[in-house]
């Protein structure tokens, strides 16, 4: 046995010890751990049984995978004999390491299978989907769901799958249901079962529900929301693609459960969801509206004592009837959610960092914009910041609290409040205040809500009177705020105990960090955390806050790698690529769609196909795959691709162009959309032959290699111009000529936006995929793309009606095709130190222009709010939106120095290749990346010319570094020569840079800088 070897982390399907899993062959992995240098597995031996005492080579009941030479660690797919429903396995991994040693595990390993059944009937033991009987459309009232049953025994083990038409509030035996720790406590979630495509698929969830049968009755009790199902955020804008299972006369909410209890002899019990076995249902109780864009009315004194609790006389509700969900959808798949679902995450919890009460509006004539500004009350408010967390504030009839979070985060508040019966408060949420800037909807020092457009974003809570006080937390809806208003609504005072932000996301464990000596750099990517973690809830939304919250295809094709190097978000891609797929056949007549699920904006602005958005389809599989290793969503999603590049073909033929695009959205500075379309198409194909190669289809890679070049070609003769002096243009404007350049339409928001000739994303893109004949050509783009992005004086006199002229020197002007491309594009041509002033830049259009004015998330646009102009347009105006966010790619890829080689995807090779701030701005940054093989770590600092670089290689790789160096220098390795360093192995200088190859293990080099860096 290996004493200097472990092996931890063990997963099926990504997850620790899952309970639910739906999937034919779970997927195995787990990581190998060691301090030695150039440690790895040489072999692995997968055992899987039905106890745990079997899981040996000899006894293992269901799958010895047997001695398999090979060092892969991730996704390793079961092939034993067939998994039976509701049944938990054990299983662990013996690995051999480089000396030919065993490794044993000493965790125990199981997983879970859920029902393992997709219609809704086989494995369900007769449960149905029901419905209040007599309940009206549109009327009020939450319906709410009770059943008690009568307990045989002592219990083993009891399992809840439940779904809901809607999203539910459950209890069983009076404790909310959750996903129970080990230490017994619980983790809430917050309006599963999430959002689908409910005409095509819909997730039922398991939970682990032993801990709440104590005594010999079981009372389950669940409160149904609209959620997704039966709210307006389904509805499509016109109704010739309307979502399918929308109905506007308002869809019935249905509940579907089985309660199924293993007793200590083995017998078993399924209570299930039925219409005549003593289930019964009212709208009578406390939530007396709800909606995900307007929020919740919850009336306290409606309260029924005791209703999830057993021994409640429910004898005055009414009976269930079946739903008719199953004879709408027949076809509809009926299976276990296959991830993260979203829960509330106790550990963000967000307290007040200042509490403002104000009393009236003064100044009104006085004021900029004639709105006036809020009258403080100075005695009552509070700026302490220690103070504010645990401060009581009253306010009276006609007065308003506005409590400031600190953070713009998505989730809900918990509030306590003391006050008469009846008194009804009102929250209101905001992610900004009112200043006397343009756009301002109110008062400055009130909260700002136009860019909220029509959702009302609004709490109503009428309290019951509780002499010491009472708590609301609503759950049956979401918002995205900073500031929460707290006013009353009716009544004449209240006494503010305590407010709470309780932060909600898709739980997904946090893979990567980044720190750095520049504080505004570590704000930056605080913010794109923060609008991560607000805008993955059960699906990659746009914004938290306004009458949206979509599933954009283009917002998520360019942030994935970015969400791949801050969580463990392969699973939930997957989960939305199904999604996706759906909307392709519903929607997309064979393309892909511009948003999932549903048919809202599904080919937005009547672009079918939208270039940049529906490649999603493409860009996401092969994302995943290169950052996990993992073929299953290219596999799965491989016919669907297929089908969508032949979707586009059908529409544009041998002209080899795309088949249309809405284009590099929200930019500032103008390129022809059917450009962007043309070039995604390129990149679809240069993607798809490199996917139809790691499946081993030889034809189809032969097949888009040639397409690849046929669009390059017809790509160049549109757009590459050399005029007789031999110099390029990139004819971004889509052929026309200065004087013909026109405002486009459908830039929403962009003021006087005009196309341009050699725009930056033009050319970042043309550089990208290698759009040129010659090297003579790319240089000539890479000068074009400098000039640009520095945009000198003497750039502005030569270029007097370029967009350009109107904004500051190393500012970028692209849009949503261009933000992620930008900054990784300028480093592979060699211009890192202009990427780093980009990066440092705090003029607008920049990222650090948001952090200058106090964004603790990422805008939308650049300009969501500036000083000169105010706020923006609202009809586009997210304060969280994560898309400008994708900067943190190349922030882990090159500032920070962690890649994954493309030719041994998932990080069995690391590329190494940290690129410094030559102007020192930046001198120093440690960042870590947790892959699927383990921890990769990467620091360097920079003290006059010399570099000192650390990094930590996972056991079971290797890494290739790129170390900046002076030939002319010794290069140290733990204070030694390299010739004596163990596990490293020197290739060549290039470039003012020492590569070598590196085993696994932990390294720290020392350099001394080339004299001219930046070259």
């Amino acid at each position: 046995m290996s004493n200097q070897v472990s092996i931890t982390n063990l997963r099926v399907e990504y997850r620790s010890n899952p309970i639910g899993i739906d999937v034919e062959a779970p997927r195995f992995s787990w990581m190998m751990k060691s301090a030695e240098r150039g440690q790895k597995q040489t072999a692995y031996q997968i055992l899987v049984a039905s106890m745990p005492e079997k899981l040996a080579a000899d006894t293992a009941d269901l799958w010895n995978s047997g001695k398999v030479e090979s060092n892969e660690s991730a996704a390793i797919a079961y092939k034993g004999k067939t998994l039976q429903p509701s049944t938990r396995y054990y299983w662990t991994i013996i690995v051999w390491d480089r000396n030919g040693q065993m490794v044993e595990v000493n965790e125990e390993a199981y997983f879970e299978t859920g029902l393992r059944s997709t219609d809704g009937i086989t494995g369900w033991d007769g449960a149905k989907w029901i419905a209040m009987d007599g309940k009206l459309p549109k009327s009020s009232g939450a319906p709410m769901f009770r059943k008690e049953t009568k307990l045989n025994g002592a219990i083993k083990r009891a399992r809840l799958y439940i779904s809901a038409l809607g999203v539910y509030d459950a209890y069983i035996n009076g404790h909310k249901l959750g996903i129970v720790r080990e230490d017994g406590g619980c983790i809430y979630e917050l309006m599963p079962p999430g959002w689908t495509n409910f005409d095509q698929t819909i997730n039922y969830m398991t939970y682990d529900v032993t801990s709440f049968l104590k005594g010999d009755v079981a009372a389950l009790a669940i409160t149904l929301g609209n959620g997704w199902w039966n709210g307006r955020i389904s509805k499509a804008p016109a109704p010739d693609i309307q979502t399918v299972y929308y109905n506007d006369e308002r869809n019935e909410l249905g509940l579907l459960c089985k309660l199924l209890i293993t007793y200590e002899d083995h017998t078993t019990q399924a209570i299930v969801t039925d219409i005549d076995s003593g289930w019964k249902a009212t709208d009578t109780g406390p939530v007396r509206a709800d909606d995900i864009y307007d929020g919740e009315s919850y009336d306290a004194t409606m309260e029924q004592e005791g209703w999830s609790e057993a021994g409640f006389d429910d004898t005055q509700w009414r009976e269930v009837k079946q739903h008719d969900y199953r004879r709408i959808f027949p076809d509809v798949n009926v299976t276990s959610y296959h991830g993260h679902t979203v829960q509330i995450m106790d550990g963000l919890d967000r307290v007040p960092q200042g509490i403002t009460v104000y009393t009236d509006v003064v100044n009104n004539e006085d004021s900029a914009i004639g709105r006036g500004e809020v009258k403080v009350d100075h005695a009552r408010s509070v700026y302490d910041l220690e103070a504010a967390k645990r401060c009581a504030v009253t306010i009276s009839s006609g007065e308003t609290a506005i409590y400031d979070l600190g953070q713009n985060m998505v989730g809900i508040p918990r509030i306590t409040v003391q006050g008469r019966k009846g008194t009804r408060i009102r929250l209101r949420y905001a992610e900004i205040l009112n200043d006397d800037s343009n756009g301002a909807d109110g008062p400055v020092g009130s909260i700002y809500t136009a860019n909220l457009r029509n959702a009302k974003a609004s709490d109503d809570y009428t309290l019951k009177g509780s002499s010491m006080g009472e708590t609301y937390q609503p759950t049956l809806t979401y918002h995205g705020f900073r500031y929460v208003e707290v006013a009353i609504a009716w009544g004449e005072s209240v006494l503010i105990k305590g407010l709470t932000g309780k932060v909600a996301m898709s739980a997904l464990p946090e893979t990567g960090s980044i720190e750095t000596s520049h504080p505004d750099i570590n704000q930056l990517y605080s913010n794109i955390m923060w609008g991560h973690r607000g805008n993955y809830l059960w699906i990659p939304s746009d914004c938290p806050q306004r009458n949206e919250r979509v599933g954009w295809s283009g917002d998520t094709q360019l942030f994935a790698n970015t969400a791949l190097y801050n969580m463990d978000a392969a699973l939930f891609l997957e989960n939305w690529m199904d999604m996706l797929a759906e909307n392709q056949a519903a929607y997309g007549n064979g393309a892909f769609t511009s948003t999932a699920p549903s048919g809202r904006y599904a080919n937005f602005r009547g672009y079918a196909g939208n270039g940049g958005w529906a490649d999603a389809g493409i860009v996401v599989p092969w994302t995943v795959w290169q950052m996990t290793g993992d073929i299953t969503i290219i596999s799965k999603n491989y016919e669907a691709m297929n089908r969508h590049m032949d979707w586009i073909y059908e529409q544009t033929g041998e002209t080899y162009r795309g088949a249309g695009s809405i284009g590099d959205w929200l930019n500032f500075q103008g390129t022809d959309r059917q450009l962007m379309s043309d070039a995604y198409y390129a990149f679809d194909a240069k993607l798809m032959a490199s996917m139809a190669e790691v499946i081993g289809n030889k034809d189809d890679v032969r097949k888009y290699e040639t397409l690849f070049e046929k669009i390059k070609q017809v790509f160049i003769q549109n757009y590459i111009r050399i005029d007789k002096d031999g110099a390029l243009m990139v004819l971004s404007s889509g052929g026309f000529s200065s004087l013909e350049y026109d405002v486009d339409p459908d830039q929403v928001g962009v003021e006087n936006i005009i196309w341009e000739d050699n725009s930056q994303t033009a050319l970042l893109w043309c550089l990208k995929l290698g759009l040129y004949e010659n090297e003579d050509q790319k240089q000539q783009m890479i000068g074009l793309l400098a000039d640009n992005i520095q945009n000198s004086e003497a750039y502005k006199a030569a270029h007097p009606n370029s967009s350009r002229v109107h904004y500051a020197e190393n500012t970028l002007s692209v849009g949503f095709l261009g933000v992620n491309v930008i900054a990784p594009v300028l480093s592979d041509v060699g211009l890192t130190e202009l990427a780093y002033k980009l990066l440092l830049q705090d003029a607008m259009p920049s990222w650090l222009y948001s952090v200058k004015n106090g964004a603790t998330t990422v805008w939308e646009r650049w300009n969501s709010y500036s000083a000169e102009d105010g706020f923006g347009d609202i009809r586009m105006n997210s304060y969280n939106h994560y898309s400008y966010g994708s900067i943190a790619e190349w922030m882990y890829k090159y500032m920070v120095g962690i890649a994954a080689d493309s030719t041994q995807p998932g990080f069995k090779k690391v590329i190494l290749q940290p690129h410094i701030d030559i102007n020192k701005k930046i001198t120093w940054v440690k960042g870590s990346y947790d892959s699927v093989r383990g921890v990769i770590r990467s620091e360097w600092e920079l003290i006059g010319e010399q570099f000192t670089y650390s990094v930590t290689i996972p056991a079971n790789t290797t890494a290739k570094l790129f170390l900046p160096a002076d030939c002319e220098h010794p290069v140290l390795e733990g204070g030694r020569t390299i010739q004596e360093a163990e596990g490293i192995q020197f290739v060549e200088y290039m470039n003012n840079k020492a590569i070598y190859e590196l085993e696994s293990g932990s390294y720290t080099f020392t350099s001394v800088l080339f004299e001219d860096a930046s070259l």
